[in-house]
């Protein structure tokens, strides 16, 4: 593997929501511009927001750097400036999991429950990763029979993801917040193996604060509720504070 200090960025390899993706001169290590572009409605509400790149990124970088040191294998390799990181290529499953603690969102929407009711257990849901087709729910057997993932994937993916969900939840109750849901990919590396990939911030993660039930999320934007960005950045400063005692 080239040394960190000598790679540099290349080709434009892919431009998402919130992130673009560049080759660099190790064809193993991917790197990624986090930008300011906040979407919703799978893309169809846009606009750009100022500093919020550098917010998410900071954020996921230290939540990955958290979760490796507990043992959950993932793409991130290094921060390289406030919108700039380093991660492992990967090639990605083409798989929504949502992990849900509470009902919100779309699942309250679905069955009418009530807003932040408590689950006996997490909910695990898969999502077909298709912007052409709204990223449609499916099932093990769905996933299974359009090639998404082999059993042993799902199973996989399944224990990786309950786990990263109790390791989760333990930072934010730490940081006075509630983790309501989130939404995870994994990728496979080079070697075969099934590890967690994307990014983790407010973007993907439904957080409220455990006093007020305030939204510390992008909930704040798909409901109009007021500037995200600070949001997130009480979010980014909440997890500073934890690192510092």
């Amino acid at each position: 593997m080239t040394e960190l200090t000598e790679i540099k960025k290349q080709d434009l390899l892919y431009q998402g929501k919130a992130k673009e993706m560049y080759t660099t001169n190790d064809p193993d290590i991917l790197w990624v511009h986090y930008m300011d572009q906040v979407t919703a409605l799978n893309g169809k509400k846009k606009v750009q927001m100022k500093d919020k790149g550098k917010t998410n990124c900071a954020i996921s970088a230290r939540l990955f750097t958290e979760l490796r040191e507990q043992g959950i294998v993932n793409h991130f390799i290094e921060q390289l400036s406030p919108t700039d990181q380093l991660v492992q290529k990967v090639t990605i499953i083409p798989l929504e999991t949502v992990v849900r603690n509470y009902a919100s969102g779309s699942f309250v929407k679905r069955y009418q429950t009530e807003y932040l009711q408590k689950f006996d257990q997490p909910v695990i849901e898969f999502f077909y990763k298709s912007d052409e087709l709204d990223d449609p729910f499916l099932n093990d057997d769905d996933a299974l029979a359009l090639g998404v993932a082999t059993r042993e994937q799902m199973a996989q993916i399944r224990q990786l993801a309950l786990k990263v969900n109790r390791l989760l939840s333990q930072i934010f109750a730490k940081m006075n917040v509630l983790l309501v849901d989130f939404k995870l990919e994994f990728g496979l590396s080079t070697a075969g193996d099934v590890i967690l990939a994307d990014e983790l911030s407010p973007d993907n993660c439904r957080l409220v604060d455990l006093d007020t039930k305030q939204s510390l999320d992008k909930d704040v934007f798909r409901k109009g509720l007021g500037q995200m960005v600070p949001v997130y950045e009480e979010i980014l400063q909440r997890l500073q504070k934890e690192e510092e005692r």
